[in-house]
């Protein structure tokens, strides 16, 4: 059906709106690449975590169930909630079943949520069951919830937290607990902001090549940056899962470069050293797991790993095009 107000001006979000107001549609733009930017980000840590496990799904210590796949929990089922269960079930390929959701009220997400992903009121229960949680919720809403989660998450439990205002640091003291990734996005102005316009229906624009390039996360075309340090913390955390599985050093190095090198054929490489201090490393045998790394340091502080990645164009490279070709790959639909 043929949109009849389309073509009149008088109908327009901005009609009405003050040359001072006008000068904030910029906004528009920045909410949605930012929703945008966050589930495709989301959705390539576990595209690569998954990806990592089915790989090792053979070692006891990995699989977490039966059929060893990677088990996702979303606290809070808000708008970045409901658009992250959106994202995952269409770029990660993890079955739905594998996918749980804890949110205060339950029974009002009957209707927004696909057949097979269970939704409860039990923050407990989500934090011993997954693999990966993300916390969706509001700021306000975080003492309480990390109450509820201290004790209860498994140190191989990755957390990635959404809760905006509070930094890495605060959170793993919230929690006392250390595995955690906490995306920092800093915005760049220009024009080609507008970009993220187009992000009217996520799980189309997750499709959409020009968009996914923009929400690269080692590049400013538009107009949000995450950068380095995140990089590093979805590499420790390859790293992290690695050793939870007493994986030698030589078989993990093996594992995480072949995810990346799969999708960019040249010489750049991961080594011991480009994770740990050269003294650690001459110290380390191939045989032997990488020691466990703190991922609130690692978001914070200069490690071996984010003084490589700086100086290795190579390296970036490589990892921009597994970015893209992950979020470009159709997930496999599974029950």
């Amino acid at each position: 059906m043929a949109d009849v107000v389309g073509d009149l001006s008088s109908f327009s979000f901005e009609t009405g709106l003050t040359d001072d107001e006008k000068k904030l549609l910029y906004l528009r733009a920045r909410s949605a690449g930012l929703t945008f930017c966050g589930c495709a980000h989301a959705a390539f840590l576990c595209k690569l975590v998954h990806s990592l496990r089915s790989q090792t799904a053979n070692r006891d210590s990995v699989a977490s169930g039966e059929d060893g796949d990677l088990c996702v929990g979303i606290l809070g089922l808000g708008h970045m909630g409901k658009q992250l269960l959106l994202s995952l079930l269409e770029k990660s390929g993890i079955k739905p079943s594998h996918i749980k959701i804890s949110s205060r009220r339950p029974e009002s997400a009957v209707k927004c949520i696909p057949a097979g992903v269970e939704c409860f009121f039990d923050n407990r229960r989500l934090a011993a069951w997954a693999d990966v949680l993300f916390l969706c919720c509001l700021p306000s809403h975080l003492p309480k919830v990390c109450a509820d989660l201290r004790s209860h998450l498994a140190k191989r439990c990755l957390v990635y937290s959404f809760t905006s205002g509070v930094p890495v640091s605060r959170l793993a003291q919230l929690l006392g607990h250390n595995f955690i990734v906490k995306p920092q996005y800093d915005f760049i102005d220009g024009d080609s902001a507008d970009v993220w316009l187009s992000c009217t229906h996520l799980t189309t624009a997750l499709t959409d090549p020009l968009l996914i390039e923009a929400s690269c996360p080692l590049t400013k075309s538009g107009g949000i940056f995450l950068g380095l340090n995140w990089v590093c913390a979805v590499l420790y955390s390859l790293l992290n899962i690695c050793t939870s599985a007493s994986l030698g050093s030589s078989d993990t190095l093996s594992l995480i470069n072949s995810l990346l090198k799969d999708k960019w054929q040249h010489t750049a490489e991961l080594n011991t050293r480009s994770f740990i201090s050269a003294s650690c490393a001459s110290s380390l045998h191939t045989d032997e797991p990488f020691p466990w790394i703190s991922l609130a340091d690692a978001q914070t502080r200069d490690t071996p790993l984010l003084c490589f990645l700086s100086s290795s164009e190579s390296m970036q490279q490589c990892i921009s095009a597994a970015y893209k070709s992950l979020l470009q790959t159709p997930a496999k639909k599974t029950l």
